[in-house]
């Protein structure tokens, strides 16, 4: 190892999006530390999403170039490292003692106590104690999730907790029979398939992770009820063709999804407490509407947000919307292209079906799910004839909207659809 070829390098700032400034939340090493490729170094804070910034090399970090509180932008010198190799133990020794992680040591005759006494012994206080290594993110999605951090083995540096070890151990067992919390659901046991017939495993995508455990806290959390409906959208899709025609030969497209996104805006106008978030005993009232777009990518659903859709034209928002979805399926989507949306809608048109029950994507009260339209008989009062009918799925947070609510909201949302130009008004 003496005569080993050393090369320092500049860690910088890889590119984060459109970020610039950001804040510098935590350090996750330090002078010394040991890391390999993609160990993160430091985690950054943008509104209310947390990234790490990964090493792009293996080596040691001979020094940190920021401290918690600084900001950073891509290209930011963060820290000093080497890529010569050292003993990973030597590097920090004053790590051993405090945190016995490698149980089976020599010198440890016992068996018994360094299994499960030791998590309580080198971690008497809860999850926010200094030693235990986790990202604010981490952390938050602990508490929300009602795991205790303690309980968690952690993969990453020095015992760290990682998001996919949370995610892991929450699968794993959800809050057990007993437990404080919401649940004392028993978790689903786990069974050897490969006893039954050959098995293949493939790793759950990241956005898969992260949406699951979102969804299943919804689901436990949101007492949900869905309620349907169908819109006459015959005159509607006809202008929408007419317009799309158009629209191709300036590269974009006209959706039927842009219309709902305006039709949806409109009557949030009109019921406010469809736009709206419950905190506590207060119900907060939005004077903005951000729309949640449900896209479908290869490693998962994404909701990017249109923005202010009430201020915009139906052409502006299609020419927005297909912007978001072609960097959500290219997987460009920024944490801020995500975030703030008041209301979604979750849009399966385009594969079929006849109803579907969305799940609420708390802090949100309600979702609109649309299915495939189709042609149907309506009565006109004089003879049948042939529609273009589109079913209409809210699912909504039984807390803060009634069933009277919930009729009303999507009745008007088809009397705006039935007619596009009501949509002007």
């Amino acid at each position: 190892m003496a005569g080993t070829m050393e090369s320092t390098v500049e860690i910088r700032v890889p590119d984060i999006g459109d970020f610039a400034d950001v804040p510098v939340i935590e350090i996750l090493v330090s002078a010394g530390s040991v890391v390999r490729a993609e160990d993160p170094l430091i985690a950054l804070e943008t509104d209310k999403a947390t990234m790490e910034v990964p090493s792009p090399i293996s080596g040691t970090i001979v020094s940190m170039s920021v401290q918690v509180g600084d900001t950073v932008s891509k290209g930011t010198v963060i820290a000093i490292a080497t890529t010569a190799p050292l003993v990973e133990e030597a590097a920090e020794p004053a790590a051993a003692p405090e945190e016995p992680v490698p149980a089976p040591t020599p010198a440890a005759p016992p068996a018994p106590e360094p299994s499960a006494p030791t998590p309580a012994a080198e971690i008497p206080t809860p999850p926010s104690s200094n030693t235990l290594r986790a990202t604010p993110l981490v952390r938050r999605l602990a508490r929300e999730l009602e795991v205790d951090l303690v309980a968690v083995a952690g993969t990453g540096p020095q015992e760290r907790v990682t998001k996919q070890d949370l995610l892991t151990h929450y699968g794993r067992s959800i809050a057990p029979a007993g437990a404080t919390g919401t649940s004392g659901i028993p978790p689903i046991p786990e069974i050897d398939f490969s006893k039954f017939g050959p098995i293949r495993k493939v790793p759950v995508s990241r956005i898969k992770k992260l949406s699951g455990a979102h969804l299943h806290r919804s689901w436990l959390n949101v007492p949900h009820v869905t309620h349907n409906d169908e819109a006459d959208i015959t005159e509607l899709d006809a202008f929408r063709k007419e317009l799309d025609a158009t629209a191709k030969s300036e590269g974009y497209r006209v959706t039927l999804l842009s219309f709902l996104l305006k039709a949806a805006a409109a009557t949030l106008r009109k019921y406010p407490e469809v736009n709206s978030s419950l905190a506590g005993d207060e119900l907060v009232l939005k004077d903005y509407v951000h729309l949640g777009v449900a896209v479908d990518t290869p490693d998962g659903l994404v909701v990017p947000v249109v923005r202010d859709v009430d201020r915009k034209g139906v052409l502006e928002v299609s020419r927005e919307l297909g912007e978001l979805s072609a960097r959500a399926r290219e997987g460009k989507l920024t944490a801020t292209d995500m975030q703030g949306a008041t209301f979604t809608i979750s849009s399966l048109g385009g594969i079929g079906g006849t109803a579907f029950t969305p799940i609420v994507n708390a802090p949100e009260v309600a979702i609109l799910g649309v299915v495939r339209s189709a042609m149907a008989p309506v009565w006109n009062g004089e003879t049948f004839v042939p529609r273009l009918m589109l079913p209409l799925c809210l699912s909504y947070d039984h807390r803060v909207i009634d069933g009277a609510l919930a009729a009303r909201f999507t009745a008007h949302l088809a009397h705006l659809a039935a007619d596009v130009r009501r949509l002007a008004l």
